[in-house]
C-alpha cells in the first residue's frame, strides 16, 4: 500500500511548480490538466483541480494492490463501514470514515485506464 495525500487547489500548474521547486517531480498528468500526481520515495502526492470550499483541503489517500472487496471485508471486520466502491476513469475506488469521521480514500489503478 503506498502513501498518496490529494491536495486541492485551484491552480495545478502553480502547485506543481512549488512542489516541484521542493524536489518532487511530475509524473501523470490528466490530458485536460486536472491533476497530476508527483511520485515519491513512499508514495506520492496528487494535486486536483477544484474549486470554491475544497481548494486548500488535503485528503488522505492510499494506493491498495489488492481486490477493494478484501479491504472492505477487514474494514467491517474491525468495525468501520466503508462506502460502496466506486468505478472511477482510473479504476475503483472507496472511502471511508476514520475514527474522527475524516474521509479516507482508497484506490485501486487500471492503468490501462489512467488518463
Amino acid at each position: 500500500m503506498k502513501v498518496m495525500p490529494i491536495r486541492y487547489t485551484s491552480d495545478v500548474e502553480a502547485m506543481t511548480r512549488f512542489y516541484e521547486a521542493l524536489g518532487l517531480r511530475a509524473g501523470p498528468v490528466s490530458r485536460p490538466g486536472g491533476w497530476v500526481e508527483l511520485p515519491a520515495e513512499g508514495g506520492m502526492l496528487a494535486i486536483h483541480r477544484s474549486s470554491g470550499e475544497d481548494v486548500g483541503r488535503c485528503e488522505l489517500a492510499f494506493e491498495v494492490g489488492e481486490p477493494l472487496g478484501d479491504v472492505a471485508e477487514r474494514l467491517r471486520a474491525a468495525g468501520f463501514e466503508p462506502g460502496p466502491p466506486m468505478d472511477e476513469s482510473f479504476g475503483h475506488s472507496l472511502r471511508v470514515q476514520d475514527p474522527d469521521g475524516v474521509w479516507v480514500q482508497l484506490n485501486l489503478y487500471d492503468r490501462d485506464l489512467y488518463t
